[in-house]
């Protein structure tokens, strides 16, 4: 995509989603230093192209699962961005009552089934979800988003296995950043990675630039319209790379600084804020999209931080069978 063939508004509307995105996680990290966040978080800073590409391209009624470095995922789903910020500081108002945290928000309302802290347990919960719209009959779909360390574990072959062979609605994204936590993902994968494991169960798969946002949209279309159209499972595998560390208080010092820096120089916001000025933006313009994008999410975090601790009433709601052996806060 070069400048004299780009949709402007459209790209536009993709770098000050991205750049909302990259601004929550941002301040949520310094939320959490700040000590305001129980529990950890995942940023997907130099990710955000493929949570915009792949996530925008689906309905509201579409069900979405992703991963423990979901928040982008899920703000591109429609979630309110304040009432995810109340989640993660475990707050009256959170997408989950604030039970859920950084690595277990859910929003059904805008299809969000959940982000999930277990690696590669999403898997076979989207092949479930797959099966029950398969069941229902409609045109609806599965967007299911894991890492490149979920390849390595039981519930890929499980989840893969089951949609190939009962055709299921669902397009499996392996988000690939290189690393599982703080290893190479590379030096512990046997054979020739993701796709090849996705096409030996008979799943066909597309390889794309994940920090190119109009190659993984257009390769997101192809493979929703295949699904759509009834032709069962698609496999996208999105190359990007993490930026920071596994989590926010990870220095990742298991990465060269040169490399890093390289990786900066392809940043999926950065490429298409030259894409866009090529175009005819402004730099006042995309500082805008920007100052917005930050604007926004600090009165998300004011917006928590005001808010009320739940009641420990709350502490055994949503909670199936407790039994005799723990009865609710606060009985006699």
């Amino acid at each position: 995509m070069s400048g004299t063939n780009v949709d402007l508004a459209s790209l536009t509307a993709d770098i000050a989603q991205m750049y909302r995105i990259r601004a929550f996680e941002r301040i949520a990290v310094e939320a959490l230093k700040e000590g305001l966040i129980p529990g950890p978080v995942h940023p997907s800073i130099g990710q955000e192209a493929c949570a915009v590409a792949i996530v925008g391209e689906v309905r509201t009624d579409d069900i979405l699962l992703s991963t423990h470095r979901g928040h982008g995922h899920t703000l591109v789903k429609g979630a309110d961005a304040k009432a995810m910020m109340c989640e993660l500081l475990g707050r009256v108002g959170g997408c989950c009552g604030g039970k859920g945290g950084s690595m277990h928000i859910a929003d059904f309302g805008v299809g969000m089934l959940g982000a999930n802290g277990v690696v590669g347990a999403n898997i076979i919960i989207a092949a479930g979800a797959a099966h029950g719209i398969a069941l229902h009959g409609d045109d609806r779909l599965v967007v299911n988003i894991f890492g490149d360390g979920a390849i390595n574990r039981g519930p890929f072959l499980e989840g893969l296995n089951w949609a190939r062979i009962y055709d299921l609605p669902v397009l499996f994204v392996c988000e690939d950043n290189g690393f599982a936590a703080t290893t190479r993902s590379a030096d512990l994968t046997a054979g020739d990675g993701p796709a090849a494991r996705a096409q030996s169960l008979g799943i066909p798969a597309i390889t794309v630039d994940g920090n190119d946002l109009h190659a993984t949209r257009e390769a997101a279309r192809s493979c929703i319209a295949a699904i759509r159209e009834g032709h069962g499972p698609r496999f996208l595998h999105a190359k990007t790379y993490r930026l920071t560390g596994h989590t926010a208080v990870d220095p990742a010092a298991y990465r060269d600084s040169a490399e890093v820096a390289r990786q900066w120089e392809v940043d999926p916001i950065a490429r298409c804020v030259a894409i866009a000025l090529g175009a005819g933006a402004t730099q006042a313009e995309i500082a805008k999209l920007e100052s917005d994008a930050d604007q926004e999410m600090t009165e998300a975090l004011e917006y928590a931080k005001a808010a009320a601790f739940p009641d420990t009433s709350m502490a055994f709601t949503d909670v199936q069978d407790i039994g005799a052996d723990f009865p609710q806060v606060g009985a006699q």
